[in-house]
């Protein structure tokens, strides 16, 4: 079986919790106390969410930021 690679969005929220997010999937997200914590979490979450649904991740070109 080919290994799929997908790219994974971190984010600290509010309450310092770091969220991590794979938009190429379909509602999948989770959040730790640290970015190795959410990291461990969103590699489990991505397996269940793998289960649940047929999907071919996107590929990011890049990342940027902007000001508003």
């Amino acid at each position: 079986m080919k290994k799929r690679v997908f790219t994974i969005l971190i984010e600290k929220g509010e309450n310092g919790a770091y969220i991590a997010e794979v938009p190429g999937l379909k509602g999948c997200n989770t959040q730790g106390g640290a970015v190795e914590d959410a990291m461990k979490n969103i590699k489990e979450t991505t397996d269940t969410c793998l289960e649940e649904q047929d999907v071919i991740p996107n590929e990011f070109a890049e990342v940027q930021k902007i000001g508003a």
